[in-house]
């Protein structure tokens, strides 16, 4: 008959409990502050609300372009609209005219 005699470790029935506390708190850290964890959860979220405004303003912007390209497209040509560009865009204007420089950038 085989029977085997253990000593009695005081340490040894901490292990188990040790290892389970340290892989909690690895991952229970990480939850929170990793890459992909609660806080940068929040990093996410603000970035997105940034970038939503900055495509809200982009949308504005191209709309108010396409706008003037369908005013100077060849189907609905306004002679104004045309002339107010040429003028622009060669550094022009007749001797009668008053000219208003609009330094305001959109």
């Amino acid at each position: 008959m085989w029977t085997r005699h253990h000593k009695k470790r005081k340490f040894g029935r901490f292990i188990l409990p040790s290892l389970t506390v340290a892989f909690l708190s690895y991952f229970s850290y990480h939850s929170l502050e990793g890459d992909f964890g609660l806080k940068a959860a929040e990093g996410f979220e603000r970035q997105r609300f940034e970038r939503s405004a900055e495509l809200a303003r982009l949308v504005a912007q191209r709309e108010k372009l396409e706008k003037q390209v369908q005013l100077l497209s060849d189907g609905s040509l306004e002679r104004d609209m045309l002339d107010e560009k040429a003028r622009y865009q060669l550094n022009l204007s007749r001797p009668d005219e008053i000219v208003i420089f609009n330094t305001q950038t959109n």
